[in-house]
């Protein structure tokens, strides 16, 4: 089942494929081949974007490059630092925000509006899987960019869809 409560045919473990250390820094090379060279963020809406952004900011910090990697929570935390950005987001960065798996785009758009509150400019929408092929019209409508590592076709897959 997705996360819209729809079923599909097929299903990718993305986090399971990322979590494996072999893929790892092949994940984050693939990922910073496509970033551009001014970006100095790299995350999205948690748990989704967790490990690809962590990931890439980790093994970027041994390619010689600067991105700070952070989360955007679900819902403000009351508590401790408070609010929806976790990590080293600063304002005025320039970020990617990323998923492991998108069909809709919707959490990619969510954490694109939370970053762009708090101060920073998206200039990118990046995930590892594009299952949906919708999404980059969507952002476009948005004045964004979308991007992918992989799309359904190239896994052997039809889109799912909007």
């Amino acid at each position: 089942m997705l996360k819209s409560g729809r079923t599909s045919s097929w299903f990718i473990d993305s986090k399971k494929t990322i979590g494996e250390p072999a893929v790892m820094t092949d994940l984050a090379d693939l990922m910073l081949a496509k970033i551009p060279s001014d970006a100095t963020a790299i995350g999205g809406l948690t748990m989704g974007a967790d490990g690809v952004a962590f990931i890439t900011a980790g093994v970027a910090a041994t390619r010689g490059r600067h991105l700070r990697g952070f989360s955007v929570r679900k819902e403000v935390k009351d508590h401790g630092a408070g609010g929806r950005i976790a990590g080293a987001l600063e304002p005025g960065d320039r970020v990617v925000i990323t998923e492991d798996t998108v069909t809709r785009g919707t959490s990619l758009l969510e954490a694109a509006h939370v970053v762009h509150e708090y101060g920073a400019t998206v200039v990118l929408l990046l995930a590892v899987v594009d299952r949906g092929g919708t999404v980059g019209d969507m952002a476009a409508k948005e004045g964004l960019t979308f991007d992918a590592l992989f799309c359904a076709p190239d896994l052997g897959f039809s889109y799912e869809g909007a």
